[in-house]
């Protein structure tokens, strides 16, 4: 099968794997730039860029008919961080739903895909065709700064099968998941935004806990996978390289 970027010339291609941000609640110039000069396929979406459900609508509409416009094959993905629980972009533009901890109490598989189809078709009205969720690291470390409540929970297996209820939801509401952070955040005591982790746990142990969610949701169909700022040196053999750079 052929991939859709055969066709395009080698700017098109670099642009298509590019995701960018703006500030605003509206369209800069800069961004409008970057979609239709430079091919830029992917806008990422923040707090800074929303101000209610109306703007946003408008504002994702705008983005999109540039595209168009600009001659794009398909449209754009924006995408958003909307975890539900403590990390949501949209405020009141949309429904807070529980996060994650709060699905892992209940155990529900059904609970979790009701959750993020839910999320997955508000998201869909507004124009947003990516979620950056679900998280599906194991909480298996109490100093962690980052991730907490963001987490299913402790057990691997739960967070495994609640990870791929979501992803199965967010699929149903049409929306693209993103599984985070691999190959896992959870076991670790250092914010990833402020300095490198380092989790030297063996591959057997990596495959039996922090891999077995991500391969979960996978095989649930999950549409991308968020990488981590974290070195794992059982799979990179080096204690300063992030998985990000792998």
């Amino acid at each position: 099968m052929s991939n859709y970027t055969d066709s395009m010339a080698l700017e098109e291609r670099i642009g298509q794997t590019l995701m960018v941000g703006f500030p605003g609640t509206t369209a800069t110039r800069e961004v409008l730039e970057l979609i239709q000069r430079y091919h830029v396929g992917n806008v990422i979406l923040f707090s800074r860029n929303v101000r209610d459900a109306e703007q946003v609508r408008t504002l994702t509409r705008h983005l999109q008919k540039a595209a168009r416009e600009a001659g794009h094959v398909h449209p754009l993905l924006i995408a958003i961080d909307q975890e539900n629980g403590i990390v949501q972009r949209l405020g009141e533009a949309a429904t807070l739903f529980p996060g994650n901890m709060a699905l892992g109490a209940i155990g529900s598989e059904e609970v979790a895909s009701e959750v993020a189809l839910a999320t997955g078709r508000e998201l869909k009205a507004l124009g947003i065709n990516m979620n950056l969720a679900p998280v599906v690291d194991v909480n298996n470390n109490a100093a962690n700064p980052v991730i907490g409540v963001r987490s299913f929970g402790e057990d691997p297996q739960l967070v495994a099968r609640l990870g791929s209820a979501m992803v199965k939801g967010y699929q149903d509401a049409g929306v693209i998941s993103c599984l985070k952070h691999f190959p896992g955040h959870g076991d670790t005591a250092v914010d990833s935004h402020l300095a490198l982790p380092l989790i030297a746990h063996s591959l057997e142990r990596l495959e039996a806990v922090e891999l077995a969610p991500f391969r979960g949701g996978i095989e649930a169909g999950a549409g991308s996978v968020m990488i981590a700022h974290v070195a794992f040196p059982a799979l990179t053999h080096d204690d300063a390289l992030p998985a990000t750079l792998s």
